[in-house]
């Protein structure tokens, strides 16, 4: 049986067949569906491979319902390859740096209009990252039944197959550089849009938050007009399973590296508040349907999206000095904690 046609699939493969010679595609994995058929996890990447340059990461669709986020990736990715054409000054900085994209993490669950992939597991809540500190009912990742919203798979299995082609992803082309920047794109929290970063088991800091403001800080001095809210996810809720804190841990044990892993959480209750009849859409509770909305934030992240990688190029400006990084943990703590 054949799967399904999926847009935003096609749309990527479109962009890929664009880039041919100025790109590098392969396929990560391939995800089944229950009654046949399969779907790519395509892995693209731009710049140099050299592990001594920086590396961007760029994720998205996740969650099967919030098909936005992978829009704007590839939005992003399909905007560089056109550039290539006639860019010189992206061609020189493409050479600084190292961007990989998995714009559709979970074609699975996009196909069947889920949350969660195939098997009902929620690939956010499926890493082997358990909560220190209680989390909310449900929302924090639960093992009572994949029929529930948030499952995070059986305690004695391993992760589903796109989590372990993301984490194989990020471990090869990031964590093996002295400096890497990962956002991972998605829809549905509140009404406001918010940039997140670890940690979301724990309410503690994370051991590069001086790294973290002063990435906050430049974004901040460059784009003095813009309209994230930029926290830890803590803030907001704890969760179990989180594949950023997974993946940011296993960072953490090569101490001469700084990755920072982003989550970009586009506010979609303002969708909803303006166009009502969205609530009686599941895709529309997480997208924003009408055709004007949809360009406006396809058109609005890509400022965020450019940034990561021009900060990725020039790392060495503004990361901190060891002496100076004391004084940005001090206002990190003072900012968030």
């Amino acid at each position: 049986m054949t799967a399904p046609k999926l847009p935003e699939l096609d749309a990527l493969e479109r962009v890929i067949e664009l880039g041919a010679g100025r790109l590098s595609s392969r396929v990560a994995c391939q995800v089944s569906l229950p009654g046949g058929g399969s779907y790519p996890v395509h892995v693209i990447c731009l710049g140099n491979p050299d592990v001594a340059v920086p590396g961007v990461g760029y994720f998205g669709g996740v969650h099967g319902l919030e098909r936005i986020g992978a829009e704007v990736v590839i939005a992003y990715l399909h905007s560089l390859v056109m550039r290539l054409q006639w860019d010189s000054a992206l061609h020189r900085q493409l050479e600084t740096v190292r961007l990989v994209f998995m714009p559709i993490i979970n074609p699975g669950g996009m196909a069947l209009g889920t949350r969660a992939n195939p098997n009902g597991v929620d690939l956010m809540r499926n890493a082997p990252v358990n909560a220190s500190d209680p989390v909310p009912f449900l929302v924090g990742g639960q093992r009572i039944s994949s029929g529930l919203p948030w499952y995070r798979g059986p305690r004695s299995g391993l992760m589903e197959i796109e989590n372990q082609a993301l984490c194989e992803v990020v471990a090869a082309e990031l964590l093996t550089r002295e400096f890497s920047v990962s956002v991972d794109c998605h829809s549905g929290f509140g009404a406001r849009d918010r940039v997140w970063f670890p940690f979301a088991h724990k309410r503690a800091p994370m051991a590069h938050l001086a790294e973290m403001q002063a990435l906050k800080h430049i974004f901040v001095q460059s784009n003095n007009h813009h309209r994230y809210l930029i926290e830890p996810q803590s803030l907001q809720y704890l969760a179990h399973g989180d594949v950023w804190d997974h993946l940011y841990l296993q960072s953490c044990a090569q101490s001469d590296r700084v990755f920072l892993p982003l989550t970009l959480e586009m506010g979609s209750w303002l969708w909803v508040k303006k166009n009502p009849r969205q609530l009686f859409s599941r895709h529309g509770m997480f997208n924003p349907l009408i055709e004007h909305r949809q360009q406006r934030v396809l058109r609005q992240h890509q400022l965020l999206l450019d940034f990561l990688s021009r900060a990725a190029c020039g790392y060495r400006l503004w990361l901190p000095t060891p002496e100076t990084r004391a004084q940005h943990h001090a206002q990190a703590l003072q900012d968030w904690y």
